[in-house]
């Protein structure tokens, strides 16, 4: 993949086609089957940690005050809850190499 590519769901699927053998339909929706599994841990508040890869994380943040850059003027920002995603360490030293071939 090139800098401006985006890896998809659809190549998601066609690596587990391609690497595990099931059928594209099946890959697909083990695909989804994770995703959709990492999206409910999420919306009960538990964090998801994929060893080796990196962990995402919800952080709840407070009212604060900000200001708006054009005017200057300060508004009120609600708290919230924000998801975060931490690389393992594993996964920053790959970047960092450039090891991007799969290979674990």
């Amino acid at each position: 993949m090139s800098e401006t590519e985006t890896l998809t769901r659809a190549d998601l699927a066609e690596a587990v086609h391609d690497q595990v053998g099931l059928s594209r339909g099946e890959s697909a929706k083990m695909v989804e089957r994770v995703l959709d599994h990492m999206c409910r841990a999420l919306s009960n508040g538990e964090n998801v940690k994929i060893s080796g890869f990196g962990s995402f994380v919800l952080r709840d943040k407070g009212e604060r005050v900000g200001r708006n850059p054009k005017t200057g003027i300060e508004v009120p920002i609600a708290p919230r809850r924000v998801l975060t995603f931490r690389p393992s360490q594993m996964m920053r030293d790959r970047i960092v190499r450039g090891g991007g071939d799969g290979a674990a």
